[in-house]
């Protein structure tokens, strides 16, 4: 049985034993504090035209994302009504979550380890999807690549964004920090 009050996740004690040291010497950072390190991870999946024909769509996301997380997703809800759409303010249309602390590290490392080695004929995520201040995006397009996830009772695959927030100033320590825990770059 797993002894949670004493437990650490494995990326987490990666970054403070070897990442950390060896993102000091690569930049030369003078202080502990100005190296870069993870601060959040969102997701997100948006239901979009499935949510506006059936309402047990959204809750069925909401679902599918608490599951992978490992914490309640909450509801994403129309800002406003879209008539061309027939979408109305306040109607539910996806879900997203944000892991902090042990649960982000857990989620990334699950993500690295288990649920990108599951996608069809995987070659990398693009080195690219960086937003000029150490974030970084991308997208899957079936969620059902989480073995959290049960394959039988799912009703419909949901595509869904991730974005990394890093305290990184730059795109390449950003790519250096991520590089230190894996992540499968393309380029």
């Amino acid at each position: 049985m797993l002894d949670t009050a004493n437990y650490t996740p494995r990326l987490k004690t990666a970054y403070f034993d070897t990442v950390r040291a060896t993102m000091k010497e690569e930049f030369g950072y003078k202080n502990d504090m100005q190296i870069p390190r993870l601060d959040k991870i969102v997701l997100n999946i948006g239901c979009g035209a499935e949510a506006v024909r059936d309402s047990k769509k959204a809750k069925s996301a909401q679902e599918d994302l608490s599951t992978i997380a490992g914490q309640k997703a909450m509801t994403t809800k129309a800002k406003k009504s879209i008539a061309g759409f027939r979408v109305r303010e306040d109607m539910p249309l996806g879900a997203k979550v944000t892991l902090r602390g042990d649960k982000m590290y857990e989620f990334l490392d699950r993500l690295i380890t288990v649920a990108m080695p599951r996608i069809r004929d995987f070659r990398g995520v693009s080195g690219k999807s960086f937003d000029g201040r150490g974030n970084y995006a991308t997208g899957l397009k079936e969620h059902i690549v989480f073995p959290e996830i049960n394959f039988d009772k799912v009703d419909e695959n949901w595509g869904m964004d991730i974005v990394i927030c890093t305290t990184a100033d730059s795109d390449a320590e950003a790519k250096a920090l991520l590089k230190a825990f894996n992540m499968p770059f393309n380029s």
